[in-house]
């Protein structure tokens, strides 16, 4: 008998289980196999792995993850579909019913290594990322679904480039495996998606002690991305321009780019000559 699509088993298990997805949670469940396929494929899953996957709905990509995985921990926020997912038990699948954002990875993991597969609702996008970025134990490799639109932001270079960019680039490589259009859900968003793999870097361009001034000068130089990097750095930084233009000379960088121009190698630059020469 030929397998049921999984627009059909979708529906059927919400029905069995009286279940609505939740507008307010940004519940889309992925109906489509061959998108599933790519994202574990990009995921690149040995017997050896310990995946994290948020927001596993209905347990569809889980069951495959854990076909290839070690391990997956599911984090599921919703108490109605985490319950259904226990209802189910399997020997190297833990189901975790809370927000992901109050957990530290490392009470999960124990340590850093692991892989996070996830099909994130669009509104938490950016503070998903952060957290396990950030986390005191990171992933190696994070696979995500997240908007279109978002994940080429994510993925920019020099010319392109955002705070948000920055903020996701400082600590891996992303890359944009395929483009997912929005009858790839049930229910469909309003917005394509995208897979995005992001391979974390061993470690930092910049150490975590470090951050908050790195950062702090990032945003100054996109407080106006339409100015030129020194109006925007003078005005973000509240200091006068003649104070940053030897700044961005010593750095090698001409004043009257903008800040979408630098290179992640440049914000490093920049950030080393702005911790010796910053007021105190």
């Amino acid at each position: 008998m030929p397998q049921a699509s999984l627009l059909g088993q979708t529906k059927a298990r919400l029905r069995r289980l009286g279940l609505r997805a939740r507008k307010g949670l940004g519940q889309h469940f992925l109906i489509d196999r061959e998108v599933m396929r790519m994202v574990v494929a990009a995921a690149g899953l040995t017997p050896q792995d310990v995946v994290i996957e948020v927001g596993p709905g209905l347990g569809f990509m889980t069951a495959e993850l854990a076909r290839r995985a070690g391990r997956v921990i599911a984090v599921e926020l919703d108490s109605r579909l985490a319950d259904a997912l226990k209802q189910c038990p399997a020997d190297n699948i833990t189901i975790i019913n809370e927000d992901i954002l109050h957990i530290e990875p490392a009470t999960l993991v124990g340590a850093p290594g692991y892989k996070v597969v996830a099909n994130l609702p669009y509104y938490i996008t950016s503070a998903v990322l952060r957290h396990f970025l950030e986390a005191s134990a990171t992933p190696r490799l994070m696979v995500v679904m997240v908007q279109k639109e978002v994940a080429r932001a994510i993925a920019a270079r020099a010319g392109r480039m955002s705070l948000l960019s920055v903020s996701v680039q400082l600590y891996g490589q992303p890359e944009i495996v395929s483009y997912v259009p929005a009858n790839s859900f049930y229910p469909a968003p309003e917005v394509d998606s995208a897979i995005l793999r992001i391979t974390l870097h061993a470690r930092p361009a910049v150490a975590a002690e470090n951050t908050g001034v790195f950062f702090k000068l990032v945003r100054a130089g996109f407080t106006a991305s339409r100015k030129q990097l020194a109006n925007s750095l003078a005005q973000g930084l509240e200091m006068a321009k003649g104070q940053v233009l030897p700044m961005l000379e010593e750095a090698g960088i001409a004043p009257q780019r903008r800040a979408e121009t630098l290179t992640l190698e440049e914000w490093v630059w920049l950030w080393q000559v702005y911790r010796r020469n910053r007021p105190c």
